[in-house]
């Protein structure tokens, strides 16, 4: 194991001990609204935004005790949007992380509910921070931006918009990628910034926007290549479902060449901090790779 994986390791456990409090206090009713969120947030994932946040704190000298409340409730929307992606009326996948999808197990309605759940416990989370200061108001105000209409939102109805269309384009498929995964994997980088007072914030909004990109890119190439056993969820729905992809733009190999420009786009974003980014380019590295 290299020492950025240890490290991906070390964020992910530390976060794990802040859901596990989290998850533990969650005492709601009726029982099956409980239930339901805690299926979602126990079944697993690399908690690689929150990861991401304790690193990019590491980096910008922010202590990650300040930024544990904000990476909980970035966790917090990642895991409704995916009990929302997978119902039938959105993505229709019937597995997670290689567990049955939470409608598959606690029926549509129950999981539209713990889905809109997750999103307002994770504003009230940001809202008790925000007594701390302008910068803590930023950073909350960040965070519910890039999950709302002009952020995550709007990439989904737009990805929802375009499925079967046969006028798309590189653009549109930008502002799926940008909206629908790139905000969400660049608030994690941008808050500690903000909370820093502004460190090197136009850089890591600009590498959470390439990253982010990458990130959903090697998501499409997994579904043309990837398997069920290594992904969790099913393979080969997006060809299936008309997405609007990379690989349906460019074919597999256009879509790979245009993954090593984004990480090389990252890489040199990089190379304008002044600072420990090591971990950081390991993360390209480990994204550029991924088969899960």
């Amino acid at each position: 194991m290299s020492g950025s994986e240890f490290q991906l390791k070390k964020y992910a456990e530390e976060f794990n001990s802040v859901l596990r409090k989290f998850i533990d206090g969650i005492n709601c009713k009726p029982q099956i609204l409980a239930d339901s969120l805690k299926y979602s947030l126990e079944i697993g994932g690399k908690r690689i935004r929150p990861s991401m946040m304790f690193a990019a704190g590491d980096l910008l000298g922010v202590e990650s005790a300040e930024l544990e409340p904000y990476a909980l409730a970035i966790e917090l929307i990642h895991t409704y949007s995916l009990i929302h992606d997978d119902l039938p009326e959105m993505d229709n996948d019937d597995y997670r992380r290689g567990q049955p999808s939470n409608h598959k197990v606690f029926g549509v309605g129950n999981a539209v509910l713990a889905g809109d759940g997750l999103l307002n416990t994770a504003y009230s989370v940001l809202l008790s921070q925000c007594g701390k200061g302008e910068n803590h108001i930023a950073a909350a105000e960040f965070i519910c931006d890039s999950a709302g209409i002009y952020g995550m939102i709007a990439g989904q109805s737009a990805d929802l918009l375009h499925e079967n269309d046969p006028h798309t384009d590189e653009d549109t498929l930008g502002f799926i990628y940008e909206n629908k995964t790139a905000k969400m994997l660049t608030a994690p980088l941008v808050v500690p910034s903000i909370l820093s007072g502004g460190k090197y914030y136009s850089e890591m909004k600009l590498f959470g926007s390439n990253f982010g990109c990458l990130f959903q890119l090697t998501d499409d190439i997994l579904d043309e290549e990837g398997n069920f056993s290594s992904l969790g969820k099913t393979v080969g729905k997006d060809k299936k479902e008309g997405k609007c992809t990379a690989v349906g733009l460019f074919g597999l190999n256009g879509a790979k060449l245009r993954a090593d420009v984004l990480a090389d786009k990252c890489l040199k974003i990089l190379e304008g901090i002044d600072g420990d980014t090591d971990f950081f380019k390991w993360l390209i590295e480990f994204v550029l790779s991924r088969r899960s």
